[in-house]
Parts: structure tokens; sequence; C-alpha cells
């Protein structure tokens, strides 16, 4: 961990697994595929059923063979008439083909997918994110704001949305609104930092200096999580926070002050890991 890189910004996929059955195959990323769209992928057929070619798309972006994903979930497209019933389908479609155009950081052709997505259904609420992350990975936090904002009213109890729009008032030093973002994400995920969802159809944005650290010590605190609260501070101060003082008084902080580990801690702080 590097010291100081306060604006450092990573994109992660959530989803590193799809909710795809995927035993048993043994195809490398970036096969190569044959022209004729009816041709059988070797070595990745699941017995009694033939793929769809959504689920091609999906182990493709599952593999980071991403230009093949897109090219199944055009295939995809092509199978669903336009239509008022197909609509919500066709914008999950969309959805997962700007993600792996972002995947490849081609952020102008992401932008372009998802809002075609939040064009066919506007109460879809992962495009919105998505269209969010772009902005902010492209340092264009203010406006990742607007979309962070509109996926959270749209789905309120998205712990992931609650973290990316945390993630940019953080970058923005508007750390009050960040912490009560990142509150209410552990709130409802006490796990969202370490789990990734199975789902592959929302972008997440982190950020990583030792003052985010310290924040989410902070949030874990209020939260009455001593373990994990000790486990941010600790990692905090491995990143270069040795505000000793502020620590202390904290108000967040004064309520795992008598536990065990806090003490221990604050009796024997880690030594700052330098670049």
């Amino acid at each position: 961990m590097k010291p100081g890189t306060l604006t450092r910004v990573i994109g992660a996929l959530l989803g590193a697994t799809l909710a795809v059955s995927i035993a048993s195959w043994g195809a490398q990323d970036g096969q190569a595929l044959s022209s004729e769209r009816t041709q059988t992928l070797q070595q990745e057929s699941v017995p009694h059923r033939k793929l769809s070619d959504e689920e091609r798309g999906d182990i493709f972006m599952a593999r980071k063979s991403y230009t093949n994903a897109i090219k199944y979930y055009s295939f995809a497209m092509e199978s669903y008439p336009p239509s008022p019933q197909n609509k919500r389908k066709l914008a999950a479609l969309w959805n997962k083909t700007g993600i792996c155009y972002q995947q490849e950081q081609a952020y102008k052709m992401a932008r372009k997918a998802y809002k075609k997505s939040i064009h066919l259904d506007k109460t879809y609420a992962r495009p919105w994110n998505n269209l969010g992350t772009t902005y902010y990975l492209n340092r264009k936090v203010k406006k990742s704001i607007k979309y962070y904002r509109h996926a959270v009213k749209l789905s309120p109890l998205s712990a992931s949305f609650h973290l990316n729009l945390g993630t940019a008032y953080f970058t923005r030093k508007k750390y009050k609104k960040a912490f009560a973002e990142y509150h209410t994400a552990i709130k409802i995920d006490p796990g969202v930092l370490e789990q990734n969802s199975r789902q592959g159809t929302a972008v997440e944005t982190r950020q990583a200096s030792a003052k985010f650290y310290f924040y989410m010590a902070k949030v874990f605190a209020s939260l009455g999580n001593a373990s994990e609260a000790v486990r941010y501070l600790e990692r905090a101060m491995e990143d270069g926070f040795d505000n000793r003082d502020r620590i202390l008084k904290d108000p967040d902080m004064k309520k795992i002050s008598k536990d065990p580990a806090f003490i221990a801690l604050m009796k024997n702080p880690p030594v700052a890991i330098k670049n």
C-alpha cells in the first residue's frame, strides 16, 4: 500500500465469477471463435442443454475476454425483438455490454451502451450507477455524483451504490456526506467492502488512502464493529495516518476505546509502510 495516494482510483468489476454454471470447461481466454454463430464452442457445453448466447457472453465476461462477450451479447439481443415485454431484458444486455467496454477502458462506447440500457428502462438502477463510474474514472467526479445519486434513488438498498456515492463524495473532500454513505452501505451489507457480486452487472469504484481507511474505521466503530474498526485503523496507520490525538478524541473511536484490540493497537501502532 502506498501512502498519500488520496486520489488514486481503482475501477473494479463486481463479479469475478458470474451466476452461471461453468464446471468442467477448459477453453482458454481469447480463444478464437468461428464466424459461424451456431458452432459449438469446444469444451464449453453443459450436458443435455445448449448454451444461450447470453450465457456464452457471461462466460467470456468472466474470463475477461470482453470482445467475445460483446459479440455474444449482440447475438442475444437479436433474439429479442423490440417490444415492451423485452425492454428489461434488452436493457440488461446493453448494461453487460457497457461493462465489457468499460473493462477495456473504452469509456465512450461504455457510456453509449449504458445510455441505451437506460433508454430502454429508466427504472433500471445498474446502468445509472455504471454510467457514474465511467465519469468517476475519467476524473469527472462531480458529474459522477449525479448518476450515483439517481442509482441510489432507484435502488436505495444497494450497498455498492451507496459505497460508490460515498467514494465520489470522499474524493470531493465532502467527508461528512461520504461518511453517511459509507455508514449506510455497511449497515445494509457489512461485507460490501470484501464480497464480490455474483451478478456481474454493477461496477464499483474504490478509494485507497490512509484517510480513506481511517474513515472506514470510523464507520465500523460507529456501528459497534470493533474488530473491523481496528483492522481498518491499522491499515490507515500502515499507510501513514499518525494523528494519534485525532484517533483518541474521535467520538466514533471512543465507542470502541475499551476494546482490547483497540487498546493493544494504540499501545503498539504499526510502522508506516514506505514506498
